[in-house]
C-alpha cells in the first residue's frame, strides 16, 4: 500500500459543504414548486365543484341564477374560504335550457408573489315539467 500523501486529503476538503451549497437550493425549489402545484390542484378541484354545486342548483325546476350563485359562496366556504382560494368571485347565467356557473379565484401561494389564477365552470341543463 501507497501512504497517502496529505495533498491528497486536503484537496478533497469542503467537497461536502459545496456540495449541500448547490444541492439544498434545488432540493428546496423542487419542494416548494411539488406543494405549490399542489394547492393548484386542490384548489382548482374546489372550484369546480363549487361551480358544479351552483349549475346543480340553478338548473334545478325552482333554481334561479342566486340560488346558484348563493349556493357555490356556501360550497367555497365550507371547502376552506380564504384558506383555500382567496380573491374569489362567482358568476353565472341562467337561460330557458342551460344554467351556467363560474368560479374564479386564486389559489394559495408558497412562492411568494406567484398568485395562481383558478377559473373553472360549470353548466347543468334547466330541469322543466312536461306533460
Amino acid at each position: 500500500m501507497l501512504p497517502s500523501s496529505p495533498s491528497r486529503h486536503r484537496d478533497e476538503r469542503g467537497s461536502v459543504a459545496m456540495q449541500m451549497v448547490f444541492l439544498m437550493p434545488a432540493l428546496f425549489a423542487v419542494m416548494f414548486l411539488g406543494v405549490q402545484g399542489a394547492l393548484y390542484y386542490h384548489a382548482r378541484e374546489v372550484a369546480l365543484a363549487a361551480a358544479q354545486e351552483g349549475a346543480r342548483e340553478a338548473g334545478s325546476q325552482n333554481g334561479t341564477r342566486e340560488s346558484g350563485l348563493a349556493t357555490a359562496h356556501g360550497f367555497l366556504q365550507d371547502a376552506g374560504g380564504s384558506d383555500v382560494m382567496t380573491a374569489t368571485s362567482v358568476s353565472g347565467s341562467r337561460t330557458t335550457t342551460t344554467a351556467t356557473i363560474t368560479v374564479t379565484g386564486k389559489s394559495m401561494s408558497v412562492i411568494p408573489g406567484w398568485h395562481v389564477t383558478v377559473r373553472q365552470s360549470a353548466s347543468a341543463p334547466v330541469e322543466r315539467l312536461t306533460e
